[in-house]
Parts: C-alpha cells; structure tokens; sequence
C-alpha cells in the first residue's frame, strides 16, 4: 500500500492508502474519490464539500450481526445453523459427493431453536453458512400475569417484562406449578436473531 500526502477543502490534511484502482476517502470536511489511472497517467478527482454549519454526521450502527459465517463442512451435530432465515440446532449432517466432478455437499437436517419445526438444507461442504449468534441468560422468575406475561429480575436489579411463558407444554406446566407453589424458580431465557424464549427451569428453593 502506497501513501500519498495531500491537501483537501480548506487545506485540511489527508493521508490517502491506495490498495486498489480505485479508493474513497470519508472527511469531515470533504468526501474524495480518487480513480488512479495506469502511471504516467491523469488522476481524476472528484469532490463534495460542505460549509461549516453542515458538518453534521449521523452514525447508524446497528449494533453486532446476528449471524457470522462457517464453512458448511465445519459445522456438526449439536451446531447452529441459519435455515430459512431461522435459527436452527443441527440434530443430523451427512456429506456426499454428486457426480464424477462434483463437489461434496452436506445435508443438514435441523431444528428451529424456537418454533420447534424441522428444517433441511442442501449446501456446498467449500461454502458459508450463516450460523447464528445464541445466547441464554438466567433471570429470577417474580411474576406471572393473568395474559401469560412473566415479570423476570435481572442482575441490575429491574425487571424484564416483555416475554411470554413459553409454548411447551410440560415446560409451562412446571413453570406454573412452581410458581403457585411459592418456589423460588430460575428461567433460562434463549436468545438469537432479534427473538427470545423460555427454554429451561431451575428450582432454588433448597440453595438457599
């Protein structure tokens, strides 16, 4: 990578890295775009500027992605696997080969983490697949509304509100059983993609 030291709108300093043919440049004061042209060749540039009370930039980060990618033969049983766009554990991959040239291919049959439904992808071994980020976090259960809400203490001390108990019958029945009981019971919450559910109950009554 080559530097050049130039000078931009109103004689701010700019430090330019050039790794390709062509490479922008984000100022506050000015946005470049350098088209570096073969040697002993033109240089063209093009410039948008701004007045001082324009300098105004707005960040829209959306925080960390909900997926990262993993080779599709890397990925086992027990893994995480994005399938139509749902967060699925992986319960069976097999690898097979098609045709003389071919290349190998993995066949995973998966479960989505929260609806339960059975989900199958067909996917080069060499490719990426999206796998997604899964979390789980413990909350102590407070609360249950009369329309299924939990009301759920977290570790700063306030409460989380916005969950439903969960659809699983057993699960629920547990849950409620528990809670009528006046037992101190711990859920596990399991996120992934924007969603969240109650995935698992501990009872702490005896811990104490």
């Amino acid at each position: 990578r080559k530097a050049f030291d130039i000078k931009a709108h109103k004689k701010t300093p700019l430090t330019l890295f050039r790794s390709s043919s062509a490479v922008t440049i984000l100022d506050p004061c000015c946005l470049l775009l350098f088209d570096c042209l073969p040697r002993r060749s033109s240089l063209i540039l093009f410039a948008a500027t701004m007045s001082d009370d324009e300098h105004h930039f707005e960040s829209s980060d959306a925080g960390a992605s909900k997926t990262y990618p993993q080779q599709a033969g890397t990925i086992r049983k027990s893994g995480y696997i994005v399938i139509k766009g749902r967060p699925c554990k992986v319960v069976e991959v097999s690898t097979s080969k098609t045709g003389k040239h071919g290349h190998a291919k993995c066949h995973f049959v998966a479960i989505d983490i929260f609806t339960s439904k059975k989900l199958e992808d067909i996917v080069p071994s060499s490719h990426n697949c999206d796998v997604p980020h899964v979390n789980r976090t413990d909350y102590q259960l407070i609360d249950i509304s009369e329309d299924g809400y939990v009301s759920l203490l977290t570790d700063n001390g306030s409460t989380k509100d916005d969950l439903k108990l969960p659809t699983d019958g057993d699960l629920l029945q547990q849950i409620k059983s528990g809670f009528e009981d006046g037992k101190d019971l711990v859920v596990s919450v399991m996120s992934a993609m924007g969603e969240e559910q109650i995935n698992a109950l501990k009872d702490i009554s005896g811990a104490k």
